[in-house]
C-alpha cells in the first residue's frame, strides 16, 4: 500500500492518528488524550465550523491559554478549509479588536476567563457571528454563543474539504509592526507543512520524542512544537508558561520529556536554580534555543542543568519560521554562531546598496525557500519592503533587516538589527505602540522607546519621558497605565525622564542619543 505524502496541514494529524490510535497525543494538568480523541474532537469541531457556514479561507480567531481545548481548535480549523489566528491572550481588548477587525474574522474561540478583554474587542464588530466559549458561560445581545464542550458532543458528519490545495492559506501569524499596528504574516499550508519537516530533520525528531511546551502557542515557536509533536507521532507536554518554574520542574519529573524548547530568560533562572540548589534534567535530550541570542558563556553552564541533552542554537523571524541553526556538535568550536540554513533553503548577506559582500564583512541576511510568507495580510507596501526580487523570475526572497557576518564555513554570526523592533523575552515588541500608550497619559508630553541589549532577555525596554511644566508623575505610575493597557513584555523596565528631547535636523527625536546615554550611564 503506497502511503499518501503530507500536503496539508491537518492531514498530519489523520496520518498520526491512522498509525497509532491509541498513542498519547498530548499531556495536559495531568490528563492524557490520544491520538484518536484528538483527531475525533478535531473533525467535530470542523464539523461545526462547516454547519455554521465557514468555508475555504475564513478566518477564524483562537484566543486562549495552552489547552486541549486551544489544540482541539487550532486542528478543527484547519481541518475544516478555514484559517486560523492564535492570539496571545495577554492581549488587550485594543489590540483584539484590531487583529479582529484587520483579519476579517468570521468566529472567535475564547476563554471564559478572557470575557473583559473580548467583550470590549467585540464592541461595533463588523464581522464576528459567532463566539465559541470554553471554561464559562456567557450572553451577548449581539453575538450568539455556543459552549465549546457542546461541540465535541456533536456527531455531525465532517467532510473535509476537497477544495483546499497547498497554496491556499493556513494560518495568519500576528507580530508586532512598526507602525505600532501588528501586521498579518500570511503562511500558506505548503510554507507550514515545509517548514515543519524541515525543523524536525534538523532536530532529528522521531515518534519517540515527549516535547514540552511552555511557550505560548501564539507565539510561532510554540506553535511550532504542537505542529512538530503531531507531525511525527510523539507526545506534547503542555504546561500554559514558565510564570512557576516549581510547576514546570514536577511535569518534568513526572512526565519524562525528551525536548525542552525555551529562550534565554527561561534558562537564566534555571541555570542560577542550578547553581542553588543542583537542579537538572537527564531525561532531556534535545535543547532549543531561539528569540533572544543564547549567550555563548552559558553554554558550559546549561550543560549542568541538561547533562545528556544536544543543545540546539537558531534564528528565524515569523515571516519564515526558521532561517538557520547550528549542529549541536559545534557549540563548542563555534559558540557565537546561529550556524547555517535550514534544510532545504538558501541564505545569502547583501551590502545595503544589494550587493553580494565578502567572507567574514557584514552585510543585511535574505532567505530563500518554500517556507518564505506569501506576504503581510492587507498591507501590499509593507510586504514589498520585506519581500524581494529573487534569483529567479518572479521568485521572490525574504529581507530579514538584520546584519550577519558569514565564515568561510558558510557560518552566520548575528551583528545587529536594522529596523525599529525590539526582541524582548522571545517576543517582538513595536516601539511606537509602547509609545502610543504613554502617550495616553495625561501630562505626557514626549515619549521615545528603546531597547537595550539584556544578556537574559535579549533587550530590555526602556522609556524616555518628557512632561508638561505642572505636571510630576513616577515611574511606576507610567508602568502601572502600561499595564493595563499592554501585553506584560511589552512593558518598560525602567523609565527615564528628561527635560527636553534630543532632536535631529529634521526635528525628530533623536534615538541614537538616548541609546548613547544609557551606554554611558551604563544604565
Amino acid at each position: 500500500m503506497v502511503s499518501i505524502p503530507q500536503r496539508l496541514l491537518g492531514e498530519a494529524l489523520l496520518i498520526s492518528a491512522e498509525k497509532t490510535p491509541d498513542k498519547t497525543a498530548i499531556i495536559v494538568k495531568g490528563e492524557e488524550y490520544t491520538y484518536s480523541q484528538l483527531r475525533e474532537g478535531a473533525e467535530r469541531f470542523a464539523s461545526h465550523l462547516q454547519q455554521s457556514g465557514i468555508k475555504r479561507g475564513d478566518r477564524i480567531a483562537i484566543y486562549m491559554n495552552n489547552s486541549w481545548q486551544s489544540v482541539v481548535a487550532l486542528y478543527g480549523v484547519t481541518l475544516s478549509g478555514a484559517l486560523f489566528l492564535m492570539i496571545n491572550p495577554q492581549t488587550k481588548a485594543n489590540k483584539l479588536h484590531y487583529i479582529l477587525e484587520d483579519s476579517g474574522s468570521r468566529i472567535l474561540i475564547a476563554e471564559g476567563r478572557l470575557r473583559n478583554e473580548f467583550i470590549k474587542a467585540l464592541e461595533c464588530s463588523n464581522d464576528v457571528f459567532k463566539i465559541i466559549l470554553s471554561g464559562g458561560v456567557i450572553s451577548l445581545d449581539s453575538i450568539p454563543t455556543v459552549d465549546f464542550n457542546e461541540i465535541l458532543s456533536e456527531t455531525n458528519e465532517i467532510v473535509l474539504s476537497q477544495d483546499v490545495i497547498p497554496n491556499d492559506l493556513a494560518s495568519l501569524i500576528y507580530t508586532s509592526g512598526s507602525t505600532g499596528f501588528p501586521k498579518g504574516v500570511m503562511m500558506s499550508h505548503q510554507n507550514m507543512v515545509f517548514a515543519t519537516w524541515s525543523l524536525i530533520e534538523y532536530l532529528r525528531l522521531s515518534d519517540g520524542d515527549r516535547i514540552l511546551l511552555i511557550i505560548p502557542l501564539a507565539f510561532d515557536y510554540g506553535l511550532y512544537q504542537l505542529l512538530m509533536s503531531v507531525t511525527i507521532g510523539g507526545t506534547l507536554i503542555i504546561e500554559q508558561s514558565f510564570a512557576f518554574p516549581s510547576t514546570v520542574y514536577k511535569s518534568i519529573e513526572k512526565n519524562r520529556p525528551t525536548v525542552f524548547p525555551a529562550v534565554p530568560t527561561i534558562y537564566a533562572m534555571m541555570i542560577a536554580t542550578n547553581k542553588k540548589s543542583g537542579l537538572s534534567f537527564d531525561c532531556i535530550k534535545k535543547v532549543t534555543n531561539t528569540a533572544a541570542a543564547l549567550p555563548a558563556d552559558t553554554i558550559p553552564d546549561l550543560k549542568k542543568v541538561f547533562p545528556n541533552a544536544l543543545i540546539f542554537k537558531m534564528y528565524g523571524l515569523t515571516e519564515c519560521k526558521r532561517v538557520c541553526y547550528l549542529e549541536p556538535e559545534l557549540i563548542d568550536e563555534k559558540p557565537g554562531s546561529v550556524g547555517k540554513a535550514i534544510p532545504g533553503t538558501e541564505v545569502f548577506l547583501l551590502s545595503a546598496e544589494g550587493k553580494p559582500v565578502p567572507t567574514g564583512e557584514p552585510g543585511i541576511l535574505h532567505v530563500r525557500g518554500p517556507h518564505v510568507m506569501l506576504g503581510y495580510w492587507n498591507n501590499e507596501k509593507l510586504s514589498k519592503e520585506m519581500l524581494k526580487p529573487g534569483l529567479l523570475p518572479y521568485e521572490r526572497v525574504l529581507c530579514s533587516n538584520d546584519w550577519f557576518t558569514m565564515d568561510e564555513d558558510g557560518m552566520l554570526y548575528f551583528q545587529g538589527r536594522n529596523d525599529d523592533i525590539i526582541k524582548t523575552r522571545g517576543e517582538k515588541v513595536s516601539p511606537k505602540e509602547v509609545e502610543n500608550a504613554i502617550y495616553n497619559i495625561d501630562g505626557v508630553k514626549e515619549v521615545a522607546i528603546v531597547g537595550t541589549p539584556d544578556e537574559i532577555m535579549g533587550e530590555s525596554i526602556v522609556a524616555f519621558v518628557t512632561m508638561y511644566d505642572s505636571v510630576e508623575l513616577a515611574e511606576k505610575s507610567i508602568q502601572r497605565e502600561c499595564m493595563a493597557n499592554l501585553e506584560i513584555f511589552m512593558v518598560p523596565s525602567k523609565v527615564i525622564f528628561l527635560e527636553s528631547m534630543p532632536k535631529s535636523m529634521n526635528g525628530k527625536i533623536d534615538k541614537k542619543v538616548l541609546i548613547e546615554k544609557l551606554s554611558e550611564n551604563g544604565k
